[in-house]
């Protein structure tokens, strides 16, 4: 059975997303084909289509590309006050994560190419991410 379809394997590989987000990285997955990093979440290399990889960890820091400034938490998140939805692109990655960011209520608050840290992984909200 492939690795992408196999239940145990895929909650093995959550559990150490979360473990490497806790100690504020990011698990990745070198695709063992064409050396293309993908975040570890990807199934299949984005450029080769492959399911062979290595696991790759980069630090969980990088400059915000994008964000959403929650001003009213939909349903289920009015326990977060006002957040941002950030989507940041990681440092010596080749690709962008996004992530939780309490505590921002206006655009100034969060420059574009801010710098922003992974601290953690909430099973609610995400990634978590401060400001550094």
């Amino acid at each position: 059975m492939s690795e992408s379809r196999d239940p145990n394997q895929i909650t093995n590989r959550r559990s150490k997303f979360i473990e490497a987000a806790s100690r504020g990285k990011i698990l990745a997955n070198k695709c063992a084909k064409c050396n293309h990093s993908n975040l570890e979440t990807v199934y299949f290399c984005e450029k080769c289509s492959s399911d062979v990889f290595t696991t790759v960890e980069y630090a969980g820091l990088g400059d915000v590309v994008t964000f959403t400034i929650q001003s009213v938490a939909p349903e289920g998140f009015t326990d977060a006050g006002l957040y941002a939805w950030v989507v940041f692109k990681v440092d010596d990655a080749p690709f962008k994560v996004s992530g939780f960011l309490k505590d921002t209520h206006t655009p100034s608050d969060l420059p574009i190419g801010s710098k922003v840290q992974v601290t953690g992984f909430d099973e609610k909200h995400g990634l978590l991410l401060e400001r550094v």
